[in-house]
């Protein structure tokens, strides 16, 4: 029996079972006791992704583990979505939460809100609203969004330093796979402004939420671009009310890296359109954050966030 939905748009509940996206994922916990198990699960997931996948050659192995570290995500990065063996996703679940104790992990409750740090009285709902700067991978809200393409499968360029990659590197290859899981099912490429969620695995959120920007390919961002960006923080946040436990959702600076949108004008659209989505809808968010990287993104939202009429 086919899965596929070719003729129309793909609803929550059409592929959340699929994916199990109700049931809480709890990742192997074990702790690794030193640097040499730490080097032996590496060793032996690159094994598995050489000698039995053949996605590389043996001598291209490295000798220090950094390199070996390096050349698993890469090649986690190109590995086409199919499902792994569950000896497999408990090593790379060890890893991956080893590495997230080792990180700084930021909790809601410890960023001011725009109405405390910025006055912005005149902000809808600014009490609701937080601008963050820093690591999306390290921010335990319930629910982050990943700037995806229209493939919606994650980023397939080795090492890449974009969101997408990043996010699908830190959650672990299961993230793919449920992506993949509700492509098919859609049977067409994402529409830009659409979204999906699912887990988020290795994460601190719960959810990932996946949402696809408009390209800018000229020097002018014009009005139906602007709408469709405006659509991606709507659609994400009316995509988020439909599940409960979704209190807090952190976005980034969507397409303003690769896809070309000018970042002062992505934050204007940005907060526009969450202030208005906050004034039309009932909803259940005690945290809407802003995640932005760069210091000039934060001073984009800064300067939205003081001077905001909305």
């Amino acid at each position: 029996m086919s899965l596929k939905i070719s003729e129309q748009e793909l609803s929550l509940g059409d592929y959340a079972d699929h994916i199990k996206l109700k049931e809480k994922y709890l990742p192997i916990n074990h702790k690794v006791s030193s640097d040499l198990e730490k080097l032996e699960i590496v060793n032996s997931l690159l094994h598995t992704l050489i000698m039995e996948e053949r996605l590389c050659d043996a001598d291209q192995i490295p000798d220090d583990y950094t390199g070996k570290r390096n050349l698993l995500r890469a090649l986690l990065n190109i590995r086409p979505p199919f499902r792994l063996k569950k000896n497999f996703l408990e090593k790379i679940d060890r890893l991956l939460q080893h590495e997230l104790c080792g990180k700084t992990v930021i909790e809601c409750d410890d960023i001011p809100s725009a109405a405390d740090k910025y006055n912005a009285d005149k902000l809808t709902q600014a009490e609701t609203l937080f601008l963050w700067k820093g690591d999306i991978t390290c921010l335990k809200a319930d629910a982050i969004v990943n700037a995806a393409n229209d493939g919606m499968l994650g980023c397939f360029q080795p090492l890449h330093n974009c969101i997408d990659n990043v996010i699908h590197s830190a959650a672990g290859p299961q993230l793919r796979e449920d992506c993949r899981i509700f492509m098919d099912i859609q049977g067409k490429r994402e529409q830009t402004g659409d979204s999906k969620i699912t887990r988020a695995y290795n994460l601190p959120s719960k959810y990932v939420l996946h949402t696809v920007g408009p390209i800018i390919t000229g020097h002018t961002v014009l009005d139906f671009q602007e709408d469709q960006l405006a659509s991606c923080y709507c659609n994400c946040l009316d995509l988020a009310s439909q599940v409960e436990d979704i209190r807090s959702i952190a976005f980034p600076c969507i397409s303003t890296g690769v896809f070309n949108f000018p970042g002062a004008l992505a934050a204007e659209v940005a907060v526009e359109a969450v202030s208005k989505w906050l004034r039309n809808n009932t909803h259940h968010f005690k945290h809407i954050i802003f995640n932005v990287f760069l210091e000039e993104d934060f001073t984009n939202y800064a300067r939205v966030f003081r001077g905001s009429g909305n």
